[in-house]
């Protein structure tokens, strides 16, 4: 066996959706980071390991963007056949593009050095290298979901549900315990053009009553992908996830061989294959830490007016019952949650030990506001947050605590720049974009959507331009655009059920695919700034090194649309 020693400015542990975000974040803020996962392919519930969807906030025009709108849309563009493994290609290839992230796959964190109520390195083993690494950071960030870095420093952390006394939650129970949501083992299935029979392994369930399924649906049809196959909510959701495991493939087998062979749907479903089976189950709750703010029921219901907001939410709080599969009664409840509501940045790092992030399920969150804020789009934008604010406790040389009390107002604005919608809040170009005359004021009203009634936007076709003019000569080092996703499209990164007729996705028709930038000198001719491409992307970011007196947009091409929007157009 070898060992390595690695020194880095930030430290993430756990590759899902959030702890991408929060590495890709901190990476392309200029800091050496380290993204250390214990599987082979990123994504966490997201992955072709678990296949569970993304999911984030509710209603028109609140799609989360940032990065997981960056990997959304790469997906769109180059993976119409909602493929698994080009997914998982897709959040491989966003970490591997940034100069400052070193990936480590296949790597287990295993202990943390801890002084002073602050931890100074991990070190964590990769089986398939033999490699034990000995991990040094200024800052880091738990990502993992079950907060491994706060059981290995001594943060603390809650498991469970609380009273309903203790926060005036009317949603959680009268006492305090330790059950959670529990987790679930998905299945895909195809369609075909022949008949295929299916013999189930001796050991699953045998179902042959629809009764047996108590208000789950065993149909394949629609967005069916069976998340209601869950147990562990009643045991030990993290120490017994074998045990666990064991039994959502019991329960996943019988399904599927009640649809193949029970006379009440096995006409139906005799070209249908069974596909895949998740032998990794996705968790939903476990270990969450205490951070300077416990977010809960009342702080969510009431739109989370925070001003310190560092992401919002908008799933409703969807609370699954402890009993999972085995509660003879609905499986889960959705109670009412506005769309959006502010996520407070003192959520997002410990309490105790003072240079440590979380981000993803495990923030700090009440078990019924957990319910909303666990799904995976959130998780995503909460990661984005934590990674830029490690960059300024860097930068600073401060801690996460002291990010928020000194630098809240800077660490908003960059995440605006980097088209995170924060509810309220407007980004603050730079003072030499504020001082020009610009021809459509909206491009830098700081709204990067409609909002509120509010179009935010200038309205183009091909050949419409847009124009910059200063008085003075200036000199310019980038240019930023943020185009019109639809922020409504319906539908999934992956599909779950494979129908005969393919269900091909593709890039959203309102954004704009090709465009140019032209500048003036003393209001000579125009000169030529370059033609750009723009690969299927919401955020195009076009760097600059002209001094000039005037620059114009033009729109040259779109995907599809004749009338597309532009939401901002900023320069610095």
């Amino acid at each position: 066996m070898q060992t390595k020693n690695i020194t880095a400015d930030f430290c993430v542990v756990g590759g899902g959706l959030a702890g991408i975000c929060a590495a890709v974040a901190a990476a392309r803020e200029g800091i050496r980071t380290v993204l250390v996962h214990d599987r082979p392919v990123l994504g966490g519930n997201a992955s072709s390991e678990i296949r569970m969807w993304v999911c984030g906030a509710k209603g028109k025009d609140r799609k989360e963007t940032g990065i997981v709108e960056e990997m959304l849309l790469e997906n769109l563009y180059s993976n119409p056949e909602r493929n698994y493994s080009r997914w998982d290609t897709v959040l491989y290839s966003i970490c591997r593009r940034e100069k400052n992230l070193t990936l480590l796959l296949n790597t287990v964190c295993l202990d943390a050095t801890v002084a002073n109520d602050k931890i100074n390195s991990i070190k964590a083993y990769s089986s398939v290298a033999q490699t034990w690494y000995n991990i040094s950071a200024q800052v880091f960030a738990d990502c993992s979901g079950d907060s491994i870095l706060g059981v290995l420093s001594g943060a603390e952390l809650r498991y469970g549900r609380e009273a309903q006394s203790e926060f005036n939650e009317s949603i959680a129970p009268e006492q305090s315990d330790r059950k959670t949501m529990g987790p679930s083992c998905l299945l895909q299935c195809r369609e075909t053009t022949c008949d295929h029979d299916f013999i189930p392994p001796e050991w699953a369930y045998k179902y042959t009553d629809p009764g047996q399924f108590n208000y789950r649906d065993p149909e394949l049809e629609g967005l069916q992908n069976f998340w209601w196959i869950e147990v562990g909510g009643n045991a030990d959701a993290l120490h017994d996830v074998d045990k666990h495991r064991d039994e959502l493939l019991k329960i996943a087998y019988g399904v599927f061989d009640y649809l193949k062979n029970s006379p009440q749907t096995r006409e139906k479903y005799r070209k249908w294959t069974l596909e895949w089976v998740g032998f990794l189950p996705g968790k939903r709750e476990s270990y969450r830490y205490v951070g300077d703010l416990i977010q809960n029921q009342n702080h969510v219901a009431s739109g989370g007016g925070f001003d310190d907001l560092i992401s919002y939410g908008g799933w409703p709080m969807d609370d699954h019952h402890p009993d999972g599969f085995y509660y003879p009664g609905e499986p889960n409840i959705f109670h009412p949650a506005p769309s959006p509501f502010g996520i407070s940045y003192r959520t997002i790092y410990s309490k105790n030990i003072n240079n440590l992030y979380c981000a993803g399920r495990n923030i700090s969150v009440t078990h019924s506001a957990l319910s909303s804020t666990r799904v995976m789009a959130t998780c995503a934008t909460l990661g984005q947050a934590a990674g830029t604010a490690a960059s300024l406790a860097v930068k600073y040389n401060i801690t996460p605590r002291e990010v928020g009390t000194n630098h809240i107002a800077e660490l908003q604005n960059i995440l605006m720049k980097n088209d995170m919608f924060l509810p309220g809040k407007r980004y603050k170009v730079a003072p030499v974009c504020a001082e020009a005359a610009l021809s459509c004021e909206g491009l830098r009203s700081g709204m990067n959507r409609a909002f509120d009634g509010e179009d935010n936007s200038w309205h183009a076709s091909s050949g419409s331009s847009v124009e910059y003019r200063w008085q003075q000569p200036v000199k310019l080092r980038n240019t930023r655009l943020v185009f019109d996703s639809d922020l409504d499209r319906p539908e999934k990164n992956i599909i779950v059920l494979h129908l005969l007729d393919p269900q091909f996705c593709k890039t959203p028709a309102t954004l704009v695919k090709r465009f140019k930038l032209e500048y003036q000198q003393g209001g000579g001719v125009w000169q030529s700034a370059g033609e750009f491409f723009n690969s299927g992307q919401r955020l195009v970011n076009i760097p600059l090194d002209i001094e000039c007196t005037a620059l114009k947009l033009t729109i040259l091409e779109t995907f599809g649309n004749s009338e597309v929007k532009v939401f901002a157009w900023d320069v610095e």
